[in-house]
């Protein structure tokens, strides 16, 4: 089978009538789609992706929202079997980036009206003449999708906390509620996943990815999914201005009025629904596969149920419901998920070394304690096997890209977080001073060094503890490195 590279340069070839200058991968995000940089006469964002169903939806779906005036990527060009095709390119900041970047200011306030503007016109004028047949899975977010999002909570998170609850009366709350916010004024397209990574920025103005998921739903639940976004942590009064800003927009598009407060308590179910909806995720992707990202990320999220559990009001009475959110936000559930974090007074120092079984060996632990851990990265797939890498290491880009990409580095190194992290913990606890932990290749040139820096970015952005990190056989080339503490 010919190289996705190839396959890539020859329909770049075939459109632009020039072979491309660079090919370059994109760090892959949850999907399984695979995304290029490609630069050349024209500089363009090629996808590569198994999933047909999704491809064909997702083309679909731009090219009709393109002809309606949507902030949506143009498409340059499909393959013959639809499973690569070329795209716009709205380059690499997105709305999250902005706002981690310049704060809660104008700037970025006049992005998420621009966002919010935008999102009311693709929702009701993207709507008319779309064909809802292209949708991946369901063609509406009814009471069964609402039902099925409420037990994806209930299953991959609730549950997993083995809070005790009536099963009969927590399932009837489920189907009263699914029923009323399946009942909402406003219908037309829904995007599903609108929050602010997903919305890119490009010379001051926005532009939309992501969006093949979407079906025909209440227009309320993108709102949520943008304005409760946890990573964003938006204040209440912009929340709450937004909200109206947004309101203003509809009523604009639609040239009618909104009741305002039908729609607000509408829009505060589909809060709830969303808020849940991400819990469910973070316990799948945290608790039951056990990714760190997601299980860091549980704390947050927990924190925005229970400020809006406080402070907003769905106009519905679901006791059971209620009482299980009420206890699923309490101190001790969110301390559960919460790791300790290093002070002044954290004793711990990780050393963590690269190494290589064939000429430097495992190296000794010169501390009083000993032990440690030492992983062999040898299982993983050796990029210095390819010509392009051999003269690489595992700090180069395009080794991480393949390790990432390529290999089964990511799920070795999520087992081992959640090895190392059992230690580091009970290390900071009993006030341990030292623990060493080593990864080995052939080499000690791609795979341990990758692995080593990996491990030493995760220990550093979850508990804040101090670590020296050693690459053995690419300090030797450079005998003016000295070990990198911090």
């Amino acid at each position: 089978m010919q190289p996705v590279n190839e396959q890539i340069s020859q329909l770049y070839q075939t459109k632009f009538g020039s072979e491309p200058v660079s090919i370059s991968k994109i760090p892959q995000s949850g999907s399984d789609r695979i995304y290029y940089r490609v630069e050349g006469v024209q500089t363009c964002i090629a996808t590569s992706n198994k999933n047909i169903k999704e491809n064909q939806t997702f083309l679909r779906f731009s090219t009709h929202f393109k002809k309606s005036n949507c902030p949506v990527p143009e498409i340059f060009a499909v393959s013959a079997d639809e499973s690569i095709y070329l795209q716009e390119d709205f380059g690499d900041v997105s709305l999250l980036n902005e706002l981690e970047k310049h704060g809660h200011n104008d700037h970025v306030y006049g992005l998420f009206q621009q966002s919010l503007q935008q999102l009311a016109h693709l929702q009701i004028k993207g709507h008319e003449n779309f064909n809802y047949e292209w949708c991946i899975t369901s063609q509406e977010f009814g009471k069964q999708a609402i039902l099925a999002d409420l037990l994806y909570f209930k299953y991959y998170f609730l549950d997993a906390l083995k809070i005790p609850y009536d099963k009969e009366k927590l399932v009837d709350d489920f189907e009263v509620l699914s029923i009323y916010l399946a009942r909402v004024d406003y219908k037309y397209f829904m995007f599903r996943d609108f929050q602010s990574r997903n919305v890119m920025v490009r010379d001051g103005r926005v532009h939309f990815i992501d969006y093949q998921g979407g079906m025909k739903g209440a227009v309320q639940y993108d709102v949520a999914s943008l304005l409760w976004q946890a990573k964003a942590e938006l204040p209440e009064e912009w929340k709450n201005s937004l909200l109206e800003f947004y309101m203003d927009q509809v009523e604009a598009v639609l040239q009618s009025k909104v009741d305002r407060t039908r729609f607000t308590s509408q829009y505060n179910g589909y809060v709830l629904i969303r808020l849940l909806q991400v819990l469910g995720a973070y316990g799948f992707r945290g608790l039951f596969e056990r990714k760190a990202h997601f299980l860091t990320s549980i704390p947050l999220a927990l924190r925005n149920l229970r400020w809006f559990l406080n402070n907003k009001h769905i106009g519905l009475s679901v006791p059971e419901f209620e009482r299980l959110l009420a206890l699923v936000v309490e101190d001790e559930v969110i301390h559960r998920f919460e790791p300790p974090k290093a002070t002044d007074e954290t004793k711990l120092l990780v050393q963590i070394n690269s190494f290589s079984y064939k000429t430097t060996g495992i190296p000794k632990d010169e501390s009083d304690n000993g032990g440690g851990f030492v992983f062999d990265c040898r299982g993983i797939l050796n990029p210095g096997r390819f010509e392009a890498y051999k003269q690489l290491t595992g700090r180069d880009k395009e080794v991480k890209d393949f390790l990432e990409q390529n290999t089964r580095m990511p799920a070795f190194l999520n087992n081992i977080y959640n090895i190392v992290d059992i230690s580091v913990e009970d290390y900071m606890k009993r006030g341990f001073e030292s623990l060493q932990i080593s990864f080995g290749c052939t080499g000690g040139q791609h795979r341990s060094v990758y692995a080593a820096d990996a491990l030493a970015r995760h220990l550093r952005n979850k508990y804040g503890v101090k670590i020296e990190l050693r690459h053995l056989v690419q300090d030797a080339k450079n005998w003016n490195n000295k070990p990198e503490v911090k």
